[in-house]
C-alpha cells in the first residue's frame, strides 16, 4: 500500500463528505479511491468513516487521523516544491477562486503574467459570484469581498472596492445634469442587488458620513459586463466598481456624477486555508498578485476610508 496515496485519498474525502466528489478532485476513479480507503482502515485496524446513502463523515479516530495527517502532507508537499523551488523552478496546480467584476478583467491576465514567469504552473481560474468554501471545494487561493469569517483561513487584506456614480455623456445629454442627491432619486438607475438596501436605498458617503438615498432602480444587474454595457449604452446611470470602468472615464465614454459622493466601499482580501505549511507555488503567486491587485485603480489599499475625488490624485500603477 502507498501510505501516501491513501491518506491523499482520506483527507478529500473527509473534506468533500464523498467518495464520488473525491476522486473527481484526485483524478482518479472512485474504485481506486474506495480501495485506498479500505486498505488505509486495514492498515490502522480501524474504522475512519462512516458511510451513509448520502455522505461520508469521519469517525473519532478518522478524524484524528485527518488532524494529524492533512499538514504533514502538506509539509511533505511544501518540502518538495521548496527544492524544486531552490533549484530554480516554481511548479504544480493552483485552483484560484475570485468574483467575475475583479476576475474577468484583472486577475485573469495577473495569471497569465504569473504564468509567463513560472510556465510550468498550471492554474484552474474560477469565476463566479458566489462564496466558496476552500477547504471543501479545493482551492488554494480566493479573492473575496468582505472579511471571511472561517477560522481556517488566512488573509490578507487588498483594500477597499470603491464603487462610484457614473453615466455616459448621451444619457446626461438626454436627461439633463444631476447635481443633487434629490435629482439622483429622479433618473433612472441601473444597480447591483448586493448595493441596494432591502428599502432600496443606496448608501453614500461623503467626508466619512453615510447617506442613505431614495433610488429608482429602472434595472437591476448581477453580471459585471452587462452592468458596464448598460451605462455606457445610457440606457441609465448608476453606481460601479471603478475598476470596471477606469479605462471608459479616461476616455469619456463615461462621466462621473456627484462626484462628492461615493457609494460604501467593499473590503476585498486573498484567503487560503490555514494548513501549516504553504506550498511554494502558492507563496510564489500570493507575492506575486496582491501588489499587482493592490495597484489597481479602483481599489484603495489604504487602511482608512477611500479618498474623496478631491482628497488628492491616485498614485501612479505599478507594472506587474
Amino acid at each position: 500500500m502507498d501510505i501516501s496515496l491513501a491518506l491523499r485519498a482520506f483527507i478529500r474525502t473527509v473534506e468533500r463528505g464523498s467518495v464520488t466528489a473525491a476522486a473527481r478532485d484526485l483524478g482518479v476513479s472512485q474504485p481506486a479511491v474506495t480501495k485506498h480507503l479500505r486498505n488505509l482502515e486495514r492498515h490502522v485496524g480501524a474504522r475512519l468513516l462512516e458511510r451513509s446513502a448520502r455522505l461520508v463523515r469521519a469517525t473519532p479516530q478518522g478524524q484524528a487521523l485527518y488532524e494529524a495527517s492533512r499538514p504533514a502532507l502538506a509539509a511533505i508537499d511544501a518540502a518538495v516544491e521548496g527544492v524544486r523551488r531552490d533549484m530554480g523552478a516554481v511548479d504544480g496546480a493552483l485552483r484560484l477562486h475570485a468574483p467575475t467584476c475583479i476576475g474577468a478583467r484583472h486577475l485573469h491576465p495577473i495569471v497569465m503574467a504569473f504564468q509567463r514567469r513560472h510556465p510550468q504552473v498550471t492554474v484552474d481560474l474560477v469565476l463566479e459570484n458566489r462564496g466558496v468554501d476552500l477547504v471543501y471545494e479545493n482551492f488554494d487561493l480566493a479573492v473575496k469581498y468582505g472579511r471571511p469569517e472561517d477560522q481556517n483561513l488566512i488573509v490578507r487584506r487588498l483594500g477597499l472596492i470603491r464603487r462610484i456614480l457614473v453615466a455616459s455623456p448621451d444619457f446626461l445629454a438626454r436627461c439633463g445634469p444631476v447635481e443633487t442627491l434629490e435629482r439622483l432619486g429622479e433618473i433612472d438607475l441601473v444597480t447591483t442587488p448586493r448595493v441596494l438596501s432591502q428599502c432600496e436605498t443606496l448608501p453614500l458617503v461623503r467626508g466619512g458620513r453615510t447617506i442613505d438615498v431614495m433610488v429608482r432602480p429602472r434595472l437591476r444587474i448581477n453580471a459585471a459586463d452587462a452592468l458596464a454595457a448598460t451605462l455606457l449604452e445610457g440606457h441609465a446611470a448608476g453606481p460601479v466598481q471603478e475598476l470596471l470602468v477606469s479605462e471608459h472615464l479616461r476616455a469619456g465614454r463615461l462621466v462621473r456624477i456627484l462626484a462628492d459622493y461615493e457609494v460604501k466601499p467593499t473590503e476585498a482580501f486573498i484567503a487560503y486555508p490555514s494548513v501549516r505549511f504553504m506550498r511554494p507555488a502558492v507563496r510564489a503567486f500570493t507575492d506575486f498578485a496582491i501588489p499587482a491587485l493592490r495597484a489597481i485603480e479602483g481599489i484603495w489599499a489604504g487602511e482608512e476610508r477611500a479618498p474623496a475625488a478631491d482628497e488628492g490624485a491616485r498614485p501612479a500603477l505599478q507594472p506587474l
